[in-house]
């Protein structure tokens, strides 16, 4: 049985150390010429500490708890697609964020996965140090991995702040990145009918 309101603490066990990431961005303050001590600035490690949990919560999430239960035998051959997933992550190489969005298709093989639990997926390898790249293939194997289905597709697309901040400060350059499994990349026809799904009305990304 599949149930939605999945506990936090049931999907997470932190280990992210507190204490260590709050003496680390008081050194950093003071590295830059900052007062660690200053109003403004006195609890902001342990703001920063506090919100780490939430944004490399990834690394510590149980897949089974995210999952709970919701695999259902269907007899069901057609493409499921969950397009438009928002998210967030933290680019592993200056630690800025990368926003956008994942489209997410697969064709069952006899068993299909709760429509709530795609975009948890996509969470759980977000929130985590990484590189869009690395991203967009744990998805597609995950979904590989537990559906076993006739196969699997994923893009994402994304806005990436450290060239838009930094290096070549190009604000409306967008990266997008694909993986496909099974029919997907052997089949053009079903590679083109899920490029053609979720390119039909997309709104444009924007930061």
């Amino acid at each position: 049985m599949e149930f939605d309101d999945v506990r936090e603490r049931d999907v997470i066990d932190s280990s992210i150390d507190d204490k260590a990431i709050e003496e680390s961005i008081t050194q950093i303050l003071r590295a830059v010429g900052e007062d660690p001590q200053r109003e403004g600035l006195e609890f902001t490690p342990r703001r920063v500490a506090r919100m780490y949990h939430e944004l490399l919560g990834g690394y510590t999430v149980n897949p089974d708890a995210v999952i709970n239960g919701a695999l259902f035998n269907v007899q069901y051959d057609e493409m499921v697609l969950v397009r438009d997933i928002e998210f967030f992550s933290l680019c592993e190489h200056h630690m800025l964020p990368f926003i956008g969005r994942a489209h997410v298709a697969y064709i069952p093989d006899g068993k299909v996965i709760g429509l709530s639990k795609i975009p948890r997926i996509v969470d759980m390898y977000a929130r985590r140090l990484q590189v869009q790249e690395r991203m967009t293939r744990q998805i597609a194997d995950f979904l590989r991995d537990l559906l076993k289905p006739q196969g699997v597709a994923v893009v994402v697309e994304a806005m990436h702040l450290c060239s838009m901040m930094r290096g070549v400060k190009k604000h409306d350059a967008r990266m997008t990145t694909s993986a496909m499994h099974g029919a997907f990349r052997a089949n053009l026809a079903t590679r083109e009918e899920f490029l053609a799904n979720i390119s039909r009305g997309s709104a444009p990304l924007h930061i």
